[in-house]
């Protein structure tokens, strides 16, 4: 499998910017090695504070409906929501600078980091758009430098976490809703846009932009890239 540098540079035509040039990109398994929503999970669990043995029972078993492209969404959030609405946003905080720093910090890429450093050269916008909740994805789009990012929202109300989703969840056909909702309100379009992902869950949104390129992708979306012609790449270290 091609690296970044060794092929995605020859994915990237010279375009007009007289538009909004995006480049989108998944988060987990595609500019992270690993997965941010099911670690934050297992940071939980480690830390004592939910359920051990229920918590990493049930997270292993939506991750794996995840991977088999079976999950239910809603069930999934409604699970792995409630831990937020149990705590402060001060405490919660307090955990994530901890899961950033142990957790989060060393699944960054190398070559995750030079790919969005080459489309910056090229002018392009950033955007993350990932079905993990905001919480925990906001800083890490921002340690990474990025324009934006869309994700699953979580219902916040007087200063807490309900534990409920507010939106459309950011997950398959999800993802093109809040995309095409964003991009009206930016009155721009998909013309000459890239997204970069590594599951098949995101066909949806990989089959509308104008340059779809699988990321060390899992078995189903390597198929469906081979079919159609995509470029296939890795950004994990070699």
């Amino acid at each position: 499998m091609p690296s970044i540098l060794s092929d995605t540079r020859n994915h990237l035509p010279t375009r007009s910017h007289t538009a909004l040039s995006l480049a989108i990109f998944d988060l987990d398994n595609t500019l992270l090695k690993g997965d941010s929503d099911h670690a934050w999970g297992e940071f939980l669990v480690e830390k004592g504070i939910v359920d051990g043995d229920f918590y990493q029972q049930e997270n292993d078993r939506f991750y794996q409906q995840y991977l088999d492209g079976g999950l239910n969404i809603l069930d999934y959030l409604a699970f792995a929501l409630y831990p937020l609405s149990q705590h402060s946003k001060q405490q919660l905080d307090a955990w994530h600078r901890e899961f950033m720093h142990d957790i989060i910090a060393p699944m960054r890429l190398s070559q995750a980091d030079a790919l969005l450093n080459k489309h910056r050269e090229q002018s392009d916008y950033l955007l993350i758009i990932t079905a993990t909740n905001l919480f925990i994805t906001e800083p890490i789009a921002a340690a990474m430098g990025v324009d934006a990012i869309l994700a699953t929202e979580v219902e916040f109300i007087e200063g807490r976490y309900t534990g409920k989703v507010a939106g459309t969840p950011c997950f398959q056909q999800g993802k093109v809703a809040r995309l095409q909702q964003w991009l009206q309100q930016q009155q721009q379009n998909l013309d000459g846009s890239y997204f970069y992902s590594d599951s098949h869950n995101d066909l949806p949104l990989l089959e509308v932009v104008s340059y779809p390129v699988a990321v060390d992708a899992d078995p189903q979306l390597t198929a469906t890239a081979r079919q159609r012609g995509w470029p296939i790449i890795s950004l994990r270290e070699e």
